[in-house]
């Protein structure tokens, strides 16, 4: 069916009272970068709804991409006509035969903010509801859960039909509650927190540790690649390859094995907040899920947290592995996840690490590593990328 406009309606937006603006601005901008490949599309963002003229776009390209924009509750694909009796029972009619199968109930759901219109809702309801039954003498009207709703909206600039209501991702818009950095592994909790944070509003930058030689370039291409594959739910994300080899061997050199994984955690979130620092962001984002793994009990938490202030939100924290792995697979990171290529942390991962580490003995062990002096070389040489779904991501190191 060609299709001329999506009509989007907001859900939880509908909530914000005098932020509202600020919210439907920043879900008409998400909106847009998600179609940029659709040059034609013109976004009308309205207080009670966004309107897509397609201008010929074509909307079964256009529909799966918007199924994964946070903010946007429900969606109608519409097809605009002239305020016309005639051309709108035509078109209604049209639709039908191209839909019914000679099964189906159906009603017809009118809305009017046209109010000059020549006919009220209960006429047009009656009109076009008898324009369906001339063409399909047999069919049943049922007010109560249709198998068909066909719904028409007469505004000012014209007539709008359409039959689906399309289920949106919900949510909040990505950058209405601020910038988070999503400490993103190649494993398969952090992409799914990646994905929580967002639905909340959270806008976040993927900073990613490499150890190389240790890791290697396939390790890196898969944190990218499952960062690519959180785009579509906002237009592109900012990636951050952060060197982590020299540290990683500094703290095997100097640190007990069973510490090297406490210390190696502290040392990542140094760095994670001070790259939040420099680039403007309120939270640390990550995937940790309690007490699946030695780095993730209570006590190596609190021994890992003791190194920031800053805010650290864990969406996972308290879903257990079956639930993580579904979600993953929703939203297709799965699969890359469970590729195997190793990260840094299962490269340097102690045989037998504490899994209830004495906070007391971890400074001990750091006063042995020049630890500003590391902080320093890797934020020196960071490697910065922006990443989209529509193309390959752009180096920016040289810039910076």
């Amino acid at each position: 069916m060609k299709y001329t406009e999506i009509m989007i309606r907001y859900g939880e937006l509908s909530t914000k009272g005098k932020n509202r603006r600020t919210f439907i601005n920043r879900l008409s901008l998400n909106v847009q970068k998600s179609l940029i490949d659709f040059p034609k599309v013109k976004v009308i963002a309205e207080r009670d709804r966004m309107h897509l003229l397609l201008n010929g776009e074509d909307s079964d390209e256009i529909i799966p991409l918007l199924t994964k924009i946070f903010g946007i509750q429900t969606f109608s694909p519409s097809i605009r006509v002239e305020k016309d009796i005639e051309v709108i029972k035509q078109t209604a009619q049209a639709i039908m035969q191209e839909i019914y199968t000679g099964k189906e109930t159906f009603r017809i759901s009118t809305k009017r903010s046209d109010h000059d219109f020549i006919q009220d809702t209960n006429e047009l309801n009656l009109t076009l509801g008898n324009a369906i039954v001339d063409i399909f003498p047999d069919i049943k009207a049922q007010m109560k859960q249709p198998d068909i709703n066909l719904r028409v909206e007469i505004r000012v600039e014209g007539a709008y039909l359409s039959y689906e209501m399309i289920q949106g991702a919900g949510g909040l818009p990505v950058g209405t509650a601020g910038k988070g950095m999503l400490m993103l592994s190649g494993g398969i909790d952090s992409p799914v927190a990646g994905y929580f944070a967002m639905k909340r509003g959270v806008e976040i930058e993927a900073v990613h540790f490499a150890s190389p030689p240790y890791t290697s370039e396939q390790s890196l291409q898969k944190a990218k690649d499952l960062a690519k594959k959180l785009t579509p739910y906002v237009g592109s994300i900012h990636f951050i390859e952060v060197p982590f080899t020299e540290i990683q061997e500094e703290i095997k050199k100097h640190v007990p094995q069973g510490y090297w994984m406490t210390i190696t955690r502290r040392m990542m979130l140094r760095l994670t907040d001070a790259i939040r620092q420099q680039r403007k962001g309120l939270i640390i984002v990550n995937g940790e899920s309690l007490g699946q793994v030695a780095s993730q009990t209570l006590q190596s938490m609190v021994a890992i947290n003791e190194v920031t202030n800053t805010p650290i939100i864990r969406p996972v924290a308290t879903m257990d592995k079956l639930e993580i792995i579904q979600m993953a697979e929703k939203i297709d990171t799965f699969e890359l996840s469970i590729q195997p290529f190793e990260d840094c942390c299962t490269i340097f991962a102690p045989p037998q690490p504490k899994t209830r580490p004495k906070l007391e003995k971890v400074p001990k062990y750091e006063q042995r590593l020049d630890i500003e002096g590391m902080i320093a070389r890797s934020m020196a040489n960071l490697v910065h990328s922006d990443i989209s779904a529509s193309q390959v991501e752009e180096d920016f190191s040289d810039l910076l």
